[in-house]
């Protein structure tokens, strides 16, 4: 159960991100409210899940998720460069992310 929580917590982590960019610097209130909430609910979501799993290991794991997932909503949907670097640089994190889980 922690590690189904903890990844639903990085998707947050993606949505947290993605809603404080569009907030233009919280002054628009629907982003903004979205930020907090998901915010909150990523950040207990990770809290519950270190309880079993080591902070090393959960806190990377909810930073990959949420980095690469931030990488490709930039890319996929809000026009950011999809060059071949940044998606090798985003296939690492992923290699990253699942050498720790298997490696827990």
């Amino acid at each position: 159960m922690a590690w189904l929580v903890l990844v639903i917590s990085g998707f947050l982590e993606t949505a947290w991100a993605i809603a404080l960019d569009r907030s233009a610097g919280l002054s628009r209130l629907l982003p903004s409210v979205v930020f907090v909430v998901t915010l909150v609910l990523s950040m207990a979501g990770l809290a519950y899940a270190l309880r079993d799993i080591p902070v090393g290991t959960g806190y990377a794991v909810w930073v990959g998720i949420g980095a690469v997932g931030t990488g490709l909503v930039g890319m996929l949907v809000l026009g950011e460069s999809a060059s071949l670097p940044r998606i090798l640089c985003l296939l690492l994190v992923i290699a990253g992310v699942v050498g720790l889980k298997i490696f827990h």
